[in-house]
């Protein structure tokens, strides 16, 4: 099955925004709407209409029934959101390890900020399981490579034994579910402050350059502060963290039992701060031009796929956003030159967040991922303000493979079900997303949960 899509800056942007206004609630196409901003034309974006030919990968018949793997019968699929729930194997090159996907939802790795330290806590085991359903990639939240990575209070960590043990249980109960689990390798750079980093020291980037825009600060110990001037990495630096990488992924697969890992290569993090040249002013092998500038996030890409298997990593890009005062002057030609490259790699897959997301908000673009979905040969998820709807439609469309879903399958830890269902989704509560404690975090209710509750406050024996 395939689909032509006659591609042009402005009407890629017109499609995401569309994608953008699908209904919240429940199946269904959601109506689409136009665009009523136009984002500024970035350089080396495509200049005439970009005819493409996107092959989907469904299979030719759409799934009648679900299974939820709960022990349920299994659940009829309505045809506009079957798409989400048709099957795909995830594999790499070297196809050593191969995961039987039963439907293209993927639990997006979002930062919840509930670690003890960097230590994970017991109830992050519950958090994930309750979100896990069998044959559902389920991504973590991003997690810190090094001491030196780590930027954000009470995120966890994956590099030290203790750390390590405490993900154990947290792999076991989203296994115990039939999930497939991948871990986010993470480290902030710059996104830093002398107060999280060892011996005081200032946090690393590509530059010394620092975060300005006063809407960033950077919480401590003590408190929100400006985001200092970071140091920048010396080549010893570079080849080191590259190492701590690739020992990060064997740690991850080898001693806390992940089925894989996602290289976090977006939103303004370490990776990131040496793709985009508005933080990236090295004038040696590293920076200046866009080769130069790709060589530090292919390299960890490189020995990581060297130390676990290209079959067992993935890569997370963000290409249009300015998250973190990291903007790119050319995102076009910088990501479809990166795409070419880790082609090479046969990665399982590569993650892109939709142009239309900047951080936590949504905003009207002209600007699309289809460039680099028609240039890569593997598995392709796309991330950032789709709905049920607009989902089914993307992989339908062959826009992608997988979908990413995040705030919405944050508050609905059922949200296969209440996909299949059309039931109406429980809103989010942003205010709680980074909060620490259980609110927000494990206490999102099940539509089963919902139900129980009505029935007992129908008959007054309900939970108060």
């Amino acid at each position: 099955m395939t689909v032509e899509a006659v591609i042009a800056p402005a009407a890629a942007g017109a499609s995401a925004a569309a994608d953008a206004s699908a209904a919240a609630a429940g199946c269904g196409g959601a109506k689409q709407h136009s665009s009523q901003a136009q984002a500024t034309q970035r350089q080396h974006a495509p200049r005439q209409a970009l005819p493409l030919t996107l092959s989907n990968s469904l299979p030719p018949r759409l799934p009648a029934t679900f299974d939820l793997g709960d022990g349920s019968a299994p659940v009829p699929v309505p045809a506009d959101v079957a798409p989400l729930f048709t099957p795909l194997t995830l594999t790499g090159a070297p196809k050593k390890a191969s995961f039987a996907l039963t439907n293209r939802i993927v639990y997006a790795p979002l930062t919840r900020m509930r670690a003890t330290g960097t230590i994970p806590q017991p109830t992050a085991a519950v958090y994930y399981a309750q979100r896990a359903v069998r044959g559902t990639l389920v991504i973590t939240e991003a997690t810190n490579i090094s001491a030196e990575g780590y930027g954000y209070l009470n995120s966890p960590g994956l590099y030290t034994a203790q750390q390590l043990e405490a993900w154990k249980p947290i792999v076991k109960a989203v296994h115990d579910k039939g999930a497939v689990f991948f871990c986010q390798l993470w480290h902030t750079g710059r996104a830093s402050h002398n107060d999280l980093q060892p011996h005081g020291a200032p946090p690393i980037s590509s530059s010394a350059r620092p975060i300005t825009s006063p809407e960033y600060t950077v919480y401590t110990p003590t408190g929100p502060k400006p985001y200092p001037t970071p140091r920048a990495a010396t080549r010893e630096d570079i080849k080191r963290i590259v190492r701590e990488y690739a020992a990060a992924a064997v740690a991850a697969i080898e001693h806390a039992g992940f089925d894989g890992v996602e290289i976090h290569g977006a939103n303004g993090y370490l990776i990131d701060q040496f793709i985009k040249d508005s933080v990236n002013d090295r004038t040696d092998e590293y920076g200046g031009s866009i080769e130069n500038r790709c060589r530090f996030v292919l390299e960890v890409a490189e020995a990581v796929v060297a130390a676990v298997g290209a079959d067992r990593v993935g890569i997370r890009l963000s290409p249009f956003t300015n998250f973190l005062d990291a903007a790119d002057g050319t995102p076009y030609a910088t990501h479809v030159f990166l795409t070419e490259q880790l082609n090479r790699l046969g990665l399982a897959y590569l993650h892109m967040v939709e142009p239309r997301m900047a951080g936590n908000e949504e905003r009207a673009t002209a600007e699309s991922l289809l460039p680099f979905r028609a240039v890569w040969k593997g598995t392709f998820i796309a991330a950032g303000g789709f709905r049920p709807g607009s989902g089914a439609q993307a992989v339908a469309s062959g826009h992608c493979d997988l979908v990413a879903y995040g705030r919405w399958y944050l508050a609905n830890p059922d949200f296969h079900k209440r996909v299949l269902l059309c039931a109406p989704l429980n809103p989010y509560h942003r205010d709680t997303f980074y909060s620490g404690g259980m609110e927000g975090y494990i206490d999102y209710p099940t539509l089963d949960q919902l139900k129980e509750k009505e029935k007992g406050a129908e008959t007054g024996h309900g939970a108060k």
